[in-house]
């Protein structure tokens, strides 16, 4: 467990008590058509490293209201969401100290703020949005180049996994999320560049799509070294970030899809062309 949770950039104390850094990095969602909530979600922070610029990534269908097969309204009100609260941690040492980011989805034009993956578009259940990160948000990404969060380990199926979110928008303390543990349900290495979906047996519930999915160890994981599969023993805690789940296959299953963290990797890399490409393309927190 950890006993001091410190800021990744400025070492500080963030939780002097047992909460596990995972925790940390989910973030509490909602979404809204003016003054009417339409849904809740999850999303995160995803970086390559701690010098790069990270990005907001949850579920498309989060962000557009609709269903991602059919186009249809989630919402009962037929409402679709034209802005996002994100519930962000405060930076220091306070307990249970959050700040709401409100952020518009659309352009004055109509367009929208979020980039989608640059090779499969509007088929890919995962967005990005840039922000211009002030220091009066906590950031805590998932690092997708370093060893932090991508150990190296070898999942198999019927192993288990997280999903780290807030179904039916329910929190365990203040805005800390709910862990949600199932299985893989297929082997990873069936994962392609075409198809980067995956399935988890896992009993999740609206609320969570946008969740971060990660394999947690508490004593000992397998991983490639030299070419060979070789055993971690050592009593750390460690987890792989394996991507981002998105909703179950159907309301009668409990199998739900996992976009892999393969697909994240080239759409942080547009949002980051996006982002050098002007304010102009970057959505303003208010």
């Amino acid at each position: 467990m950890q006993e001091d949770v410190k800021n990744e950039d400025s070492g500080e104390s963030i939780y002097p008590l047992s909460v596990e850094l995972p925790s940390l990095k989910s973030l509490f969602i909602e979404m809204y058509f003016g003054d009417q909530k339409l849904s809740t979600g999850t999303a995160v922070l995803v970086a390559k490293d701690r010098s790069s610029h990270c990005a907001l990534v949850t579920n498309r269908h989060n962000v557009t209201g609709r269903n991602q097969e059919t186009g249809d309204c989630l919402s009962e009100t037929l409402g679709v969401p034209d802005h996002m609260v994100i519930h962000f941690h405060k930076p220091g040492s306070d307990i249970g100290a959050w700040k709401e980011v409100r952020l518009p989805l659309y352009r004055d034009d109509g367009s929208p703020f979020w980039i989608e993956h640059p090779s499969l578009g509007a088929d890919a259940d995962i967005v990005a949005l840039n922000l211009k990160w002030g220091s009066d948000v906590l950031k805590m990404p998932y690092y997708l180049e370093t060893d932090l969060d991508r150990k190296g380990m070898i999942v198999s199926p019927a192993e288990p996994v997280s999903v780290i979110g807030f179904p039916f928008g329910l929190s365990t303390s203040g805005k800390l999320p709910v862990w949600a543990t199932g299985f893989l349900a297929q082997e990873l290495s069936l994962v392609s560049k075409e198809n980067p979906v995956f399935l988890v047996d896992c009993r999740t519930r609206q609320g969570q799509s946008g969740s971060p999915v990660i394999a947690f160890r508490t004593s000992g994981y397998r991983k490639i070294r030299d070419g060979r599969v070789s055993a971690s023993l050592s009593g750390d805690v460690a987890w792989e970030f394996l991507g981002i789940y998105s909703g179950r296959v159907n309301p009668q299953s409990d199998l739900g899809r996992v976009w892999h963290v393969s697909a994240i990797g080239p759409l942080l890399e547009a949002a980051e062309e996006v982002m050098q490409a002007g304010s102009a393309n970057r959505p303003s927190n208010q």
